[in-house]
This record gives C-alpha cells, sequence and structure tokens, in this order.
C-alpha cells in the first residue's frame, strides 16, 4: 500500500485550508462533517465559501496567505490555482510536521481524502492513490446502495451497550461471539426498524443468558477453499474466514484467499508437499482439537474440496472423538476448477460418458490402483498429485488398454494467473514435462476431451 489507511481524531485537529474557490469549498464541506476546527485564508472567497464560513467552528480570513498562518495546524489542504503558491506552503508546512495536501496533485499530499460512505458512526473510507478515480466513484455507488441507509442506528446502538457488555462478559472471544450473535439476527432487524425499546428489552435478555453461560464452546470449520481464484470461494465460506478466531491453512491456499480472512486472526500454517510435511497429519488434528477446546473458532482452511483428497474425513473424526462441534463447507474441487479454467470438459457426449478422480499418491508412497478400471477409452480419468508419478500413470494406462496416442494434459496452479497447461499424449506427456518443469500443484486429466483444449480454451486465449 503506497497510502497506511487511518482514521484522525477530529475532536481536537485544527485544519487550515488556503484557497476559497470551489475546490476550497469541497474541501471545507467534508472538514465540516467532523468537530475540527476550521480556519480558510484566502484573498478572494466564492459564494459557496461565504455561506459555509458563517458556522461558528469556521474562522474566515480574507487576505493572502502568510507563514504564521501554519502554527498550531495540524493540518492544511492548499487549493489555491497558483502552483508556485501552492509549492511554497507545501514546503513550509512539511517542514513544521503539519500534514499537508494539495489538492489534485498526488505527488504533493503527504494524505489524500478517501471517498467516503457515511453511516456515522460507521464510517466506510477507500483509495485508489489517486490513480482511478472514475473506479472509485464506482465502487462508491455500489456501497451505497448495498448499505442500508439506516445503518447508523446499529453503530449508535453497539456504542450504548458497549460497556455494558464488558462488565458482564469477560474476555475478548466471549463478547465478540456474543455480538456477532447480535447483529446477525432479530435485535439487529428491530433496530434497523426503529424499535428500540423492543430492541432494548431483547438485548438485556439475550447478554444475561450469554453471561449465565459463560463457557464459550469452540467450533471448526472445514472450509473448501477452492482451485485457487478467490471470486471462485462459496458466500459462506467468506462469511465464515472472516469470523474466524484461528485459521489453519496449508500451501494449497493461495495469498490472494489468505488476504480475506479476518484481519486478527491467528493464521497457523501446516502446509505439506511431497516427503515435506510441516506438520503430520495427525499433529493437525490435535492442533485444531486444541484451539476450539480454548474456545476458538477454527477454521481449517484447504485448497479445494475438504472431502475430494482433503483429509477431511479423517480430521472430522478425530473431531468427533473429542466432543468437538464442527461444519464442513464443500469448495470447487481442483478437478472441476482445472478442467474449466482449461477449456476441458470432463464429460462430453462425443468423448466421455464418465469420470473417475483418483490419487497419484497413496498413504504408502506407491500408485497401486485398479488400473483396469482407469483405463476406459469413453471416461475421463483425473488424477490429484499426479506429477512425481506421472511415469508410471502413463506406463499403467498404457498396459491395461489405453491407446498410446490418448491425449493427456497436465494444468498448473489451475483458475490462477500463474496457470500453466501442458498437453500431450500417454506416450510423449512426461518427455514434454522433462522440457517444461511444471511444478506442483498440477492436476493430470487424461481422456480424449483433452483434445477440445485449444478449441474451449477461453481463459488463456
Amino acid at each position: 500500500m503506497d497510502y497506511f489507511p487511518l482514521f484522525l481524531d477530529a475532536r481536537s485537529l485544527n485544519c487550515l485550508i488556503v484557497g476559497a474557490g470551489e475546490v476550497g469549498a469541497r474541501k471545507l464541506e467534508l472538514i465540516m462533517k467532523t468537530p475540527a476546527t476550521i480556519t480558510v485564508v484566502a484573498p478572494w472567497v466564492c459564494d459557496t465559501v461565504k455561506a459555509l464560513a458563517k458556522n461558528d467552528k469556521v474562522t474566515l480570513i480574507e487576505r493572502e496567505f502568510i507563514d504564521s498562518d501554519l502554527a498550531h495546524k495540524d493540518m492544511v489542504f492548499i487549493a489555491t490555482d497558483k502552483p508556485e503558491v501552492n509549492q511554497y506552503i507545501h514546503d513550509l508546512g512539511r517542514a513544521q510536521k503539519v500534514l499537508v495536501n494539495v489538492v489534485d496533485n498526488t505527488p504533493l499530499c503527504q494524505f489524500i481524502t478517501p471517498s467516503i460512505v457515511d453511516r456515522s458512526p460507521i464510517i466506510i473510507a477507500m483509495s485508489s492513490g489517486g490513480v482511478a478515480p472514475v473506479l472509485l466513484r464506482y465502487l462508491r455507488q455500489k456501497l451505497e446502495t448495498v448499505l442500508p441507509a439506516n445503518l447508523s442506528r446499529l453503530g449508535a446502538f453497539s456504542e450504548k451497550f458497549r460497556d455494558k457488555v464488558k462488565q458482564a462478559l469477560d474476555g475478548v472471544t466471549a463478547r465478540r461471539y456474543f455480538w456477532e450473535d447480535v447483529l446477525d439476527g432479530d435485535i439487529a432487524e428491530m433496530v434497523e426498524k426503529g424499535q428500540d425499546e423492543k430492541a432494548d428489552k431483547a438485548f438485556d435478555i439475550a447478554l444475561q443468558a450469554a453471561a449465565e453461560n459463560k463457557e464459550v464452546k469452540g467450533q471448526v470449520y472445514l472450509v473448501g477453499a477452492g482451485p485457487g481464484d478467490p471470486d471462485l470461494l462459496t458466500f459462506r465460506a467468506l462469511r465464515l474466514m472472516q469470523k474466524a478466531d484461528v485459521v489453519v491453512y496449508d500451501r494449497l491456499v493461495s495469498p490472494q484467499i489468505l488476504e480475506l480472512v479476518r484481519r486478527d486472526a491467528e493464521k497457523i500454517y501446516v502446509g505439506k508437499a511431497m516427503s515435506n510435511h510441516t506438520l503430520p497429519q495427525d499433529d493437525i488434528n490435535q492442533l485444531m482439537v486444541d484451539e476450539a477446546k480454548k474456545g476458538n473458532r477454527v477454521v481449517r482452511l484447504k485448497g479445494g474440496d475438504p472431502f475430494i483428497f482433503g483429509r477431511g474425513g479423517e480430521e472430522i473424526q478425530t473431531l468427533i472423538q473429542h466432543g468437538i462441534e464442527f461444519q464442513v463447507v464443500p469448495g470447487i474441487t481442483a478437478a472441476s476448477g482445472a478442467s474449466s479454467y482449461a477449456g476441458i470438459p470432463l464429460t462430453h457426449r462425443d468423448h466421455a460418458q464418465s469420470v473417475v478422480f483418483a490419487t497419484g499418491h497413496l498413504r504408502n508412497g506407491t500408485i497401486d490402483l485398479n488400473w483396469s478400471a482407469l483405463a476406459h477409452q469413453n471416461q475421463t480419468a483425473v488424477f490429484y498429485m499426479g506429477l512425481t508419478g506421472l511415469p508410471v500413470i502413463c506406463e499403467k494406462l498404457i498396459q491395461h488398454g489405453l491407446p498410446e496416442t490418448t491425449p493427456i494434459a497436465l494444468v498448473q496452479q489451475a483458475t490462477t494467473d500463474a496457470q500453466r497447461v501442458l498437453i500431450g499424449t500417454l506416450s510423449d506427456i512426461c518427455e514434454k514435462q522433462e522440457k517444461a518443469q511444471l511444478k506442483p500443484p498440477t492436476l493430470v486429466i487424461v481422456g480424449t476431451v483433452v483434445s477440445l483444449h485449444n478449441e474451449l480454451n477461453w481463459f488463456q486465449q
């Protein structure tokens, strides 16, 4: 981030605006929404500024700027039409440690004013760093339509009961769980509808119940993060990621998806690569149990789908043994993501009437599969974790009846900008892979549907 977002306490803020044209008027109108003390200095004043300056907290000085105007100021907006004056005041302000904004001149801005969605006390501020103002305006319009106009009522309601909740409930986790239940439930709807008395009574009853049951029970959510593209997450996955206290994730979860996790959640990496396990599976299982017993909401974030070669079944067996509550959130499995983004349909009336998923790496390190069931010409076979065992896969499929000319595709880091697709046949794909050196995670797709790749390859044309 070139600009670090923060909110200044305006209750003791002393702000100077140099320039009183319509540009300066816009800044004045914005700052007047805060309790800041404001001084406007300009030799000429437009009608808009004259009208706004009738407010008691605005001091209007109709003359040229002088150096002493910066004394005891915390921030200055410079909005004159003279570049040399703007530069001079900028340099003077920076030397005196005053926050400086030269309007419509981003290189001379120590700070920039964001695009604001105001639902005070809830305020949403957005910025593009000055490079995409139209996009920013578009996003603000979207948010204005999505966020209810009476959202401010919920903010004021939360402020009213904040201290009461603090006194009744011990610990940050217990308080957060309680507030999330309130904001997700009927009480929030009462507040938004203006049913204040009814909402207050319901809140007191809910708080008393929460205080009497002080033990916070943790939960584990097994969440499928999909094949890599954050846009392929389910709505439920995103909601739970935003509620998590602890996130346990593996190497198949992309950095872009991790960015969507609640900011202050503890993130624990347990990534596994071939023959290199950061944390053995049994230890991962126990880690989730231990964190849940502390009262935490634990999200086990897994690439693809938890129940398709994701060891989700093993993990929830452990949770059941220890009496830990859990939920499973399906995700788009790698086979669906990779085939869709590579333009390779897994089934097709002219090519494949069935599809089978197989692992290229068994628990004992072998690839001892039911090869006769996999080697069908009117079927698509998808191998997870099949890159290392690729020579064996090709050899066994040929031995059990598939022609050497059967098309095969390797899809690396599917659905992401780093996606690579390597096309070959059972007889030559190993040689091509030696040259291409694709790396895990790479999915292997076998079948005549692969021949459709060049025609249907929409993602990487």
